[in-house]
Order: C-alpha cells, then structure tokens, then sequence
C-alpha cells in the first residue's frame, strides 16, 4: 500500500497484529485531516544494543512512514536516569549519565537499519524536562491520584504484597504521558507492558488541552527460549547490530511454534502470504526447517543485506553437512598438549569432565577424523576441532 491509501485502508493495514487500539475510529478520522500525523515511539537507553524485540514497535512505525506520516523516534534520556518500573515486583535502578549518554548514540546509529531518516525526527526528553522549573512538575504530579497509579497491574501487586514502591516510580508514567504532551504526539506505539504509561499520556494530553493521541499497542516478541519476553538482561535476546552468522543460527534455533509467532511480528509477508506459508508446512510440502531458514534469511537481510543473508545460509548449510565455517576462534597451545586439555583451553567446552564424555560419546573430531582416545596429543601445526555440531575452534600446537 501506498500514502494514497482512503484512511481505512490504512487503519486496516495498520491494525494487523496489534494488542491494544484504542481508538481505530480515532486514527481514522485523524488521518481523515489529510495531514501526516505525528506517530510516537519511545526507548529508554538501558542497554547499548537494540534487539529483534524492540523491531516489533519499529515496523509499525515504518508502516506509518510508508502511508506518509512523520515518526517521532523518542530516546528517554531523562525518564532513563528515572528507571521503569520492570515489572518484576522491585526498582530497576537508574543508569549514570555516562551510560545514558553511549547507549542513546548507539540507538541513534541502529534506529536507521529500519526506519527512513529522512522521515524520522530523533528527539530526546531531557530537552524539555531539564527546563521544567520544579513547580510545573509539581503541577504534572498533581494530575494524576495514588489511586489511578495503583491500577497499574505491578504497581498494584507489589502494594497488595508489601513489597515497597519507591515515589519515583509514580513518576515514570507521569514523565511518559508529558512526552506526548511535548511533542503533540497524534499516535503513540509501544509493547503491550507499555499500556498504563500510553493511556497516561492520553489523559495527560486531554488536561493540557491537546487532542488525546490514539494509542496502539504490540506484541512481546517471544525470546530465544521460547517462554520469556525477548530481553537483554534476561540473555535471550538477537541485537540487531549482531554478525549475520550469530544471527542467522540464532533464528535457526528458536522452536516451530517460536517461529510462527515471530513470522506474524517480524516478517514482512502479507497476511495471505503468511497463512500460504503455514498451510504448506501444515500439508508436508514445506519442511519446517525450511520455514525457518526463509525468516532467517529475511531478518539478515534486513539488517545486513541480501549478500549477507545468502552467505550465511550457504555457511549454515555447509556446517549442517559436516563442513566447517569460512571463520572460527584461534587458540595457540602448547607442544604435547592432549585434545581433552585443547578443548578447555579453546572453550568448547566448560571442563574436562564434559570433554570427557564428548569424546566417549563421539561427539569430537579433528581434521574431519574422529577422536575417541582422551589420551590423544595434538601434533604439532594447525587443527581445526569440532565439539558436537556447532562448536569449531582452529588449535595451533606448538
């Protein structure tokens, strides 16, 4: 679809996948106007890398883009040094001004793999907050009640628990909803964790006189693990910045039911298209591996090109068929050393007693030669080692 798509053309396209729309009558009769809309999306800079979690929101936002509206990319420099709320039944804490500050460049530089510069406006909240004289934020405070804070569904659990909330995490929300209000925001997008912070601004916006922004939530996009939320901290996270290898095996890894799901979030195949691929999986004429290599060729692409994608298949492939990949870490160790001892010291694996039972179990190979002696000595010279199906390492002896 294009920018000359009628408004409910658009609010149809726009409205696939999400959780929350509040209100598609709203959107419609604010692109109604024939002005682009101003369309919202915030990241507080917690962690130096985006990941594939964050993409969900970012597509959306792109899906604006291409009808013509203009996006309003938010780095949460101030509500950062505040910390959200997690969710989790305790404080996150804060970061430091330093890290804020390299985490918001690194954002600055990714944000592009998938949204138009030249239709994106990168903003930062310390612009407006570090002016707001304390009185005005006094007065912010004041639009909002203990009570309705309560109703946000951690808040009110750690209450009803005993578990302590500190006043600051009471302004969070606050912060959250006055961006809307700063920058006249006409839609904002966030995960569906984000709903109680969105719904603020929309009320926020309505006491300062502004017309309330349609709020539309996503999808938490399923981890590697295929249980938890996509998360840095929790380590089941793909960053976006990530070598197309380490990505592409790591799409490779997820569950056929994870794979669905990120099919739905992540990819940019229509709708029919989608349920086309699913029915042929579902008959037998598509193998499910298969499946799973086209998304993971398609997410490579998108951030690191389509040359970049095809070589790593073609790698992956080759590995898979007992090859080894173009790359591998080199370890340098000394003459006389037996592989068992190798294998620790190139990290394949976490100690002798696992090196052990692989090389029982067959699992190890040298040059393409299986090892089952633990007692065997690397000669002198190169080797490239094999740990199972995956782990390489190239040991030069000597």
């Amino acid at each position: 679809m294009s920018d000359r798509a009628t408004p409910a053309e658009q609010v149809k396209e726009l409205s696939r996948g999400t959780v929350d729309f509040l209100t598609p009558e709203e959107l419609e009769k604010k692109i109604g106007k024939g002005k682009p809309l101003n369309v919202k999306a915030g990241f507080d800079p917690t962690a130096p890398d985006l990941h594939l979690g964050h993409t969900v929101v970012l597509q959306k936002m792109r899906r604006f883009q291409q009808f013509g509206h203009h996006i309003q990319f938010l780095i949460g420099d101030f509500t950062g040094r505040i910390g959200d709320p997690t969710g989790k039944n305790e404080t996150r804490p804060p970061l430091s001004d330093e890290q804020i500050n390299a985490n918001a460049e690194t954002y600055k530089a990714q944000v592009f793999k998938i949204l138009d510069p030249e239709k994106t406006e990168v903003m930062f909240n310390a612009a407006w907050f570090s002016k707001m004289p304390v009185a005005d934020f006094i007065k912010l405070a004041s639009k909002y009640t203990v009570a309705r804070m309560l109703e946000r569904d951690d808040f009110e659990k750690r209450y009803k628990s005993g578990t302590p909330i500190s006043i600051h995490e009471f302004l969070y929300p606050l912060a959250q909803g006055y961006d809307s209000v700063a920058m006249k925001a006409d839609v904002e997008l966030g995960g569906s964790d984000q709903k109680f912070n969105l719904l603020v601004g929309r009320g926020l916006q309505k006491e300062y006189g502004q017309e309330s922004q349609v709020v539309m939530t996503m999808p938490l996009l399923v981890g590697l693990d295929g249980q938890k939320k996509m998360s840095k901290s929790l380590g089941n996270y793909i960053g976006i910045t990530e070598p197309p290898k380490e990505m592409f095996g790591k799409t490779l890894s997820i569950s056929d039911a994870t794979m669905w799901t990120w099919y739905e979030l992540l990819s940019d195949l229509s709708t029919a298209d989608l349920v086309r691929k699913k029915e042929e999986v579902t008959a037998g004429r598509l193998h499910p591996k298969q499946a799973k290599v086209d998304l993971a060729k398609e997410i490579v692409a998108r951030f690191h090109g389509a040359a970049a994608a095809r070589a790593a298949a073609e790698e992956f492939e080759r590995v898979a068929q007992g090859g080894a990949p173009d790359s591998m870490p080199e370890f340098r160790i000394a003459a006389g050393t037996k592989v068992l001892d190798g294998l620790v010291a190139a990290k394949l694996v976490g100690s002798k007693g696992e090196a052990r039972r692989l090389i029982e179990q067959g699992g190890l190979s040298v040059d393409d030669a299986k090892v089952s002696d633990i007692a065997f000595v690397l000669a002198p010279g190169a080797h490239v080692v094999r740990a199972g199906k995956h782990k390489f390492a190239r040991l030069v002896v000597g």
